[in-house]
């Protein structure tokens, strides 16, 4: 399956909901290659993760974070597709 790099913005407006955020970021913490979280305007936070994976896998996890109340999520991917390694055989 054809895996692409990219990033996901998150803005975390509700405190409340940072548990069930980074719960769904474990599920899916094979994707994860880098994650980086600023406190911003005391109640706000924001949180850049680095992702490699499919587009269904990407598109998984960024409606399931999307789902959540008080979570704002946007995405990017870049357009180049990462080789897949050959299986040793």
């Amino acid at each position: 399956m054809e895996k692409r790099i990219g990033f996901i913005g998150i803005i975390v407006e509700d405190k409340n909901q940072v548990a069930a955020l980074n719960e769904l970021l474990s599920q899916y913490g094979h994707l994860i290659m880098g994650r980086m979280g600023i406190p911003h305007h005391g109640s706000v936070n924001v949180i850049v993760v680095i992702i490699e994976g499919s587009n269904d896998e990407i598109g998984a996890l960024t409606g399931k974070l999307g789902s959540i109340k008080g979570i704002l999520v946007r995405s990017a991917l870049s357009s180049y597709a990462i080789p897949e390694e050959p299986d040793n055989v």
